[in-house]
Formats: C-alpha cells, structure tokens, sequence
C-alpha cells in the first residue's frame, strides 16, 4: 500500500453496475479514515423507497433528478468516499459539481467480468428488460464517453478488490506527489 495523506476533498468512484464501487469504496474510505457514502442508499433514504420502486413507480427521470440533488449536497459535506450510481456521471450538471469539488475514479472492468457479478443479485432495474450483456454493453458504449472524463482510470478487472484499492492508491499516491 502507498502512504497517500488523507483528501482535503471528496473521492467520487464512478463506472458500471457491478464493477465494485461500493464493495472498493468502503475499504479505500476505512484506508484513508474517510466517510463513505453510496450514492443509490442516500437516495432511497431520502425518498424512503428503493432504487427499483423508485424507477417503477416514477421512472428514471425522477430517479436521476433525486439523484442529481442528494449527489450535490454528499458533495458539499467534508470530504468522504462516495460511490455514486452507474448513470450518474453522464449527468452533465452531476458530473460538473464532481469535477468543481472531487477527485473522480473511473473503475473499470471487461463486460465479461460484470456480467458475472451482476447476475449475482437481482436488485438492479436496468437488467431487467435484456440480456445482461446487451445492457452492460449498451451502456458502456452510451456512458463510456463520459466515464473518460474522470480524473483517474483503475482497471478493476482482474483479481480481488484489495488489488483494485491498491491501484486506486498508488494512482492518488501518484497525483499527490506530482502536484
């Protein structure tokens, strides 16, 4: 592990469903003695209902509007680890107030291995229309763009989630020291 100090600003894990944000984010946050938060949980406390209610009984347009608002206030609080929700970067305004007040990490993976992790719960609104793979791919292909813009990329692809941690902290070792 690299001796990186703890952030005078927010880490904001961005990338697919299922490529370990929340899983990632909650060891970086106790490694770098930092709150974490995920973006998904704060929203269903604040609407008192969960991610699939929300899309069924409203749609994805309020879902990402609520989003949109807890997401800007998480990042108006001290600095933590925040895992926000595959969509959320693509926002334009979200991913604005990420890149004024963050620093951003894409986790990225090959669609093999999300497909794999993701067929481990059903808990996710956006497979349930399609063949994982189709979605996973599709939304690479629409939100990849977006994703490219985050401040740092780690590949999360390969091995276990402390390999993926161990990246992400040599790469905030790396910025802090050449800053």
């Amino acid at each position: 592990m690299s001796c990186v100090h703890k952030p005078q600003k927010s880490l904001v894990l961005i990338g697919l469903m299922g490529v370990g944000k929340t899983t990632v984010g909650r060891r970086l946050a106790h490694a770098l003695k930092l709150d974490f938060r995920d973006a998904d949980e704060e929203v269903e406390k604040a609407a008192g209902r969960s991610v699939s209610e929300i899309f069924e009984d409203f749609g994805e347009a309020a879902f990402r509007d609520g989003e949109r608002k807890v997401i800007a206030r998480l990042l108006e609080e001290p600095p933590m680890v925040l895992a926000l929700g595959g969509g959320a970067f693509v926002d334009p305004e979200t991913r604005d107030r990420v890149k004024a007040g963050a620093t951003s990490i894409w986790l990225q993976a090959d669609i093999e291995t999300l497909v794999k992790r993701v067929s481990r719960r059903d808990t996710r609104p956006l497979l349930r229309e399609d063949d994982p793979e189709t979605v996973l791919r599709a939304l690479l292909d629409k939100r990849q763009a977006a994703y490219a813009e985050a401040d740092i990329h780690v590949d999360a692809s390969g091995g276990s989630h402390s390999l993926t941690l161990d990246s992400i902290l040599r790469a905030l070792d790396a910025r802090e020291t050449s800053a």
